[in-house]
């Protein structure tokens, strides 16, 4: 094991090293929540492919190969559609509009009066989101070097907050830009075929399965209904997703570099779905389908792939977790602290402060809070299911109908936040955590709040329109970057 502990500890100083490097192009509050909105098509296409394709998409990917075979791929594949969709329809208008945040987008929209209630729901979810990516760390030390659960929650989550915290967008892009190459190589190339060859081959794994393992509809219809629900609709609001949206250097960039990253997860979903189905061929008593990629790592890869497969893991739960990381601190800062205090910067107005300092103790800080909550909380699948439940049932109405429809107002946006999460949370005590009906039905009530409320309250402000239809169409300002005469990163 020890080629494979090299290769895991030259990871782990490798992301370090572009953590401090990343701290050198980070001089104002654009360069380091936003990467300076610099990002050229290759970077983005890989940074976004990276933060989208977690620790649940790799391992949690594999797993459900496992359980249900091919079918398994459909929650992976749900976010590569999500992402499709985010790049095509959305992404150019929401690239042009220069603001940080999912709450700012909708205080521009509606007037500044939605962004409070939607600014706590979204806190709530990319918390959750950075908890549950810290908490896989766990499982990924255990595997390389037999760690106490705590020990590996705080080892994982202290290197992602230290060059989350020196470089912000800088230094998460660039890790995520190494994370996304050693993901691929590490999974599609090397992990995918040694798995099937050790499987015997597809005309093996046939006839050693049930013929439902290969019904692309074998997981049942529900669930891939519930799925999209919640992960596509979830790729199209989420504050980590959308400031990837915001790096971009341009229209273009960011919808066929999205479009890019979006295929390569719907490849990414196939091969953990293979993967999974051949661990079942070689494995198929495993006491829980989550511990398929371990074991087939661990037992059937040679000494140095089985290093650099591990570190994919790692990788996958890295970039994720960072990029949840971000979002959460600068929600929390820019939408949550700053109201509080009576301040809401914009853009052209710095403050006397110093941004980047203000954003790093953000970030700082609900890394702290992140590591300590994943030490206290155990059951990963609930913790996630609860932020998107939150996520889809209390903003999707109001971000996609301020987006598509000029008619809503501000009354009706915070009434389906509103109306939308309590349901959600009340359905879940009612149903359960894990079951579908909350999403369901907080969904449909926030929809039927949004526009009845809307029709009923007096059209949004003309003026307000005005300046939306402005930012839209890329004719808005923000502070000048230090590095904004630079040419955009390739």
């Amino acid at each position: 094991m020890a080629v494979d502990y090299t290769v895991i500890v030259v990871y782990l100083a490798g992301m370090l090293a572009m953590g401090w490097w990343g701290m050198r192009r980070a001089k104002s509050k654009s360069d380091f929540l936003v990467a300076g909105r610099r990002l050229g098509p290759t970077m983005y296409s890989g940074t976004m492919a990276a933060i989208v394709l977690g620790g649940a998409s790799t391992i949690g990917g594999v797993g459900l190969g496992y359980q249900y075979g091919l079918s398994g791929a459909w929650m992976v594949f749900t976010i590569g559609l999500g992402l499709l969709a985010l790049s095509l329809f959305f992404s150019a208008r929401i690239a042009r509009l220069k603001v940080y945040t999912v709450s700012e987008m909708l205080d521009l929209r509606y007037g500044g009066r939605a962004g409070v209630i939607s600014g706590l729901v979204m806190w709530a979810y990319t918390l959750m989101l950075a908890v549950t990516s810290t908490i896989a760390y766990a499982t990924i030390f255990d595997v390389l070097f037999d760690m106490n659960r705590t020990v590996a929650i705080i080892l994982g989550g202290s290197i992602v907050v230290a060059y989350s915290t020196l470089g912000g967008m800088w230094s998460i892009t660039l890790t995520d830009m190494v994370q996304f190459v050693v993901k691929t190589i590490g999974v599609l190339l090397l992990l995918l075929p040694i798995a099937v060859v050790k499987a015997g081959g597809f005309s093996e794994m046939k006839a050693s399965l049930p013929t439902g393992y290969f019904d692309p509809l074998g997981i049942g219809g529900e669930t891939i209904f519930t799925y999209v629900l919640i992960y596509t609709f979830g790729m199209l609001i989420g504050q980590d997703i959308w400031q990837r949206v915001f790096t971009a250097g341009s229209d273009r960039t960011a919808k066929w570099g999205g479009t890019v990253a979006g295929t390569y997860c719907l490849v990414y979903a196939l091969a953990g779905a293979v993967i999974g189905t051949a661990a079942k061929v070689l494995y198929p008593k495993l006491a829980s389908p989550d511990d398929a990629f371990a074991t087939i790592v661990k037992d059937e890869l040679p000494v140095g792939v089985r290093g650099l497969v591990l570190a994919a893991a790692l990788a996958a739960v890295m970039s994720t977790s960072s990029g949840a990381l971000i979002a959460c601190a600068t929600v929390a800062n820019n939408d949550i602290w700053s109201r509080l205090r009576g301040v809401v910067r914009r853009d052209g107005d710095t403050g006397e402060h110093d941004e980047v300092r203000g954003n790093r103790a953000f970030i700082l800080v609900m890394g702290l809070a992140v590591i300590g909550t994943a030490i206290a909380l155990n059951n990963v699948v609930e913790a996630l299911t609860v932020a998107y439940n939150l996520l889809v049932g209390g903003l999707l109405v109001p971000i996609l109908g301020g987006l598509l429809w000029k008619r809503g107002t501000a009354q009706g946006a915070l009434a389906a936040v509103a109306v939308g999460g309590l349901a959600v949370v009340g359905l879940m005590a009612t149903y359960g955590i894990l079951a579908n009906e909350p999403v369901y039905y907080g969904l449909l009530s926030s929809l039927a709040v949004y526009v009845i409320v809307s029709l009923l309250t007096p059209a949004t402000d003309a003026a307000v329109l005005a300046a939306w239809r402005e930012r839209l169409a890329g004719r808005g300002s923000e502070p000048a970057s230090a590095f904004e005469k630079e040419s955009v990163t390739r």
